[in-house]
């Protein structure tokens, strides 16, 4: 396998993990067609589901790690 497309997944691992772990603490509330979403300043516990916030958190920490592997990915590749 290309060492591009391996530092990219580990990136996108590594990112996806970071994001989880360091998600903001969040509470969505439903009542009927209003959703209101309040975030803390602490890092969430594991419990309740993932709020939408959280996604978008986790979602650009893995993108930040897909980048920086595919970076990593063609220093690499030129040093060989």
């Amino acid at each position: 396998m290309n060492s591009k497309v391996m530092l990219l997944i580990a990136g996108l691992l590594v990112g996806g993990v970071l994001g989880y772990l360091t998600r903001p603490a969040a509470t969505e509330i439903t009542l009927g067609p209003l959703s209101i979403e309040v975030e803390g300043d602490q890092r969430a516990k594991s419990e309740g589901p993932i709020t939408s916030g959280q996604w978008q958190h986790i979602a650009i920490f893995t993108a930040i790690g897909g980048v920086i592997g595919v970076a990593a990915g063609f220093v690499v590749a030129r040093r060989s």
